[in-house]
């Protein structure tokens, strides 16, 4: 995802100045995922599905140093800047999508930062959840955090333009073309669109874990 910017530290600062947060957010995905039923044993396999530049995958190694950790990203570019920050070892490393992944019921646990957004909801955030859902042993979790469609309000213009001012006070100041992949073509849903998709792909009803303006966390467990 080119950004105009040294990665993997230029994106990471730019997600953390664009989205209230998203420092913590890492952490706070692994804590929940290591404290599953699945993922909280010793040596549990556990995927990164979009792993960007790998927030996700050093706080794993910080909290959880035992998991068998894989990190799939579609972009050639995130996936070398994600092993230039961690290193190739102990990390099996992909470049796919979940969806072409073919690792049924592999996996007690994963984790899922800002992909969902990026799908349009023509199937392809059904195919996306499925696969998901498939990759996980029965009774695995998901920690997914996605940019969702704001409800209607007579403030939603506030809050609005109180996530300018967040950006503005953070220190943003990006070229606003360097900025059009993560705020631009994104395809967000409201959360009954989500939840049927969730169900839909075989977990059940979704437990909100975090919420930011926009941006919302949630834990989802697959179906027996």
């Amino acid at each position: 995802m080119p950004l105009g910017y040294d990665l993997p530290l230029g994106y990471d600062l730019i997600v953390q100045q664009l989205i209230p947060g998203y420092a913590s957010l890492a952490r706070l995905a692994v804590a929940l995922l290591a404290a599953s039923p699945r993922a909280s044993s010793s040596g549990a396999a556990v995927l990164v599905a979009g792993c960007g530049t790998g927030a996700e995958l050093v706080e794993a190694r910080a909290q959880r140093p035992d998991w068998q950790l894989t990190a799939i990203d579609p972009s050639a570019e995130m996936l070398a800047a994600s092993q230039q920050r961690l290193g190739v070892e102990s990390i099996s490393w992909r470049q796919t999508t979940v969806e072409d992944l073919n690792a049924d019921g592999c996996f007690a646990g994963a984790l899922s930062v800002l992909v969902l957004q990026s799908l349009p909801d023509d199937g392809s955030k059904l195919a996306f959840l499925t696969a998901l859902a498939r990759s996980l042993e029965h009774g695995g979790q998901l920690v997914l955090v996605d940019l969702m469609a704001p409800e209607r309000s007579t403030l939603q213009s506030q809050v609005e333009a109180a996530w300018m001012g967040f950006q503005r006070a953070s220190g943003l100041n990006a070229d606003p073309h360097d900025l059009a992949p993560l705020t631009q073509g994104l395809h967000p849903i409201g959360e009954a669109r989500l939840t049927a998709l969730v169900n839909a792909a075989g977990f059940g009803d979704p437990a909100r874990i975090f919420q930011a303006l926009g941006y919302e966390g949630f834990l989802l467990q697959r179906r027996p």
